[in-house]
C-alpha cells in the first residue's frame, strides 16, 4: 500500500516491520475496542465507550497525582514517584486526544505516567471544553491557558515539551503557533501523534485508508469535524495547522500509524514543516491503529512508540535528567 500520494520531498523515518506478537496484540486490542464502540452513534455515545474502555484498562504505576487548577483549566500533575516534589524542573503537556468531543485526563492516564517515567519529568496532563457542548476556539484557548500555565508556576519555556494526540494534536500544533504569532516564549519542542491538521479532510488517506484504518473512520472524522468547526472555514490555519506559516516552529517530533485515516495529515504536515526550515522527524509505524500509544504495558509498540517520544523530549529539554 502506498503510504501517501502526497509527493513528500523527505520521507519518514523508517520503523521497523511489525512483528507477529505485536500484530497479535492489536488484533486483540481492536476486538475489545469494536466491543466497547458497538452501537455508540452520536458524539457524546463515543464519548462514552472511549471513558468505558480506558477505564477497563489498568491504572499507572509508581506515580504521584497533584490535582491543579491551571488558571481555571481543570488539569493532574503526574510526576515519577520516585522524584519527590510538588513542582520540578521539566515538564510535559499533554493534551489528549478523542475527537474534540472525548477524551480526558482518566482516559490518557497511562500514557502520562508512562511518559513521566521515561522522561523524568512532570507531565501536566490537561481537560478542555469539548463539543458538542463547546466549540473552537474554546479548546485551543484552554490548551494555551495550561501552557501559560507552567511558565507562571516556574518551569521554563525551554524545559517545557507540548504534546497531543488525535485532536490533542491540532491543539498542541495550534496552541504553540498561536503563542508565536504573540511573540511569547516557545516550548522546546513539539509531539503530535497522528495529528488532525486539516479539518477539510482533503487528504488522500481519507479515502484510500478508509477501509483500514479500524480506530477512526470516515463518518466518524466526518461529524466530529463539523461538530468542531461551527461557522468557521475548514481551512483557516487558526483551526488547521496544515494551511499555517510553520516558520520558526520548535523541533517537532510526528508519530502515524501506517494505515490511519489521518496518514497524509502528518505527511503533509511533515512536508510543510520542512519547507519552512522546521526541525521535523517523521515516524510512520507500520501495522498501528490510530492512538496505539495510549496502550503502555498492552501494546510492545506503544512502549516503543513511548520511548522514542521520551527520548526526543529529553535530548530538547535544556536541562535534561542525568543519564
Amino acid at each position: 500500500m502506498m503510504l501517501s500520494a502526497f509527493p513528500l520531498e523527505i520521507s519518514a523515518q523508517e520503523m521497523p516491520a511489525q512483528t507477529p506478537a505485536s500484530k497479535e496484540q492489536v488484533e486483540k486490542l481492536l476486538s475489545r475496542w469494536k466491543e466497547h464502540f458497538k452501537g455508540a452513534e452520536t458524539l457524546r455515545d463515543r464519548r462514552t465507550a472511549f471513558r468505558d474502555f480506558m477505564e477497563s484498562l489498568p491504572e499507572p504505576t509508581r506515580i504521584q497525582i497533584r490535582h491543579v487548577d491551571a488558571d481555571g483549566v481543570d488539569a493532574e500533575l503526574v510526576w515519577p514517584a520516585r522524584l519527590h516534589h510538588p513542582i520540578g524542573r521539566r515538564a510535559i503537556l499533554f493534551i489528549h486526544g478523542g475527537g474534540f468531543y472525548g477524551g480526558s485526563i482518566r482516559t490518557h492516564h497511562l500514557i502520562a505516567g508512562s511518559l513521566a517515567k521515561a522522561a523524568s519529568s512532570d507531565v501536566l496532563l490537561m481537560d478542555y471544553r469539548l463539543t458538542p457542548e463547546y466549540n473552537y476556539p474554546a479548546q485551543v484557548n484552554d490548551a494555551l491557558t495550561a501552557y501559560r500555565w507552567l511558565l507562571d508556576s516556574g518551569y521554563s519555556n525551554g524545559n517545557i515539551v507540548v504534546i497531543g494526540d488525535g485532536a490533542g494534536g491540532n491543539l498542541a500544533l495550534e496552541a504553540v503557533l498561536r503563542q508565536m504569532r504573540s511573540r511569547q516564549p516557545l516550548p522546546a519542542a513539539v509531539v503530535a501523534l497522528s495529528p488532525i491538521t486539516d479539518l477539510s479532510a482533503s487528504g488522500a488517506s481519507v479515502t484510500e485508508n478508509a477501509t483500514n484504518d479500524p480506530v477512526l473512520d470516515k463518518d466518524a472524522l466526518e461529524t466530529l469535524r463539523k461538530a468542531y468547526l461551527g461557522n468557521n472555514s475548514a481551512t483557516d490555519p487558526n483551526i488547521s495547522p496544515l494551511y499555517a506559516d510553520l516558520s520558526g516552529f520548535p523541533p517537532l517530533l510526528l508519530q502515524v500509524g501506517s494505515g490511519e485515516l489521518l496518514l497524509d495529515d502528518t505527511l503533509r504536515l511533515a512536508d510543510k514543516a520542512h519547507k519552512a526550515g522546521v526541525d521535523v522527524t517523521t515516524q510512520v509505524w507500520p501495522g498501528m491503529p490510530h492512538q496505539w500509544q495510549l496502550f503502555p504495558s498492552v501494546l510492545d509498540d506503544a512502549d516503543k512508540a513511548g520511548q522514542e517520544i521520551a527520548e526526543f523530549a529529553i535530548a530538547h529539554f535544556a536541562d535534561p535528567p542525568a543519564q
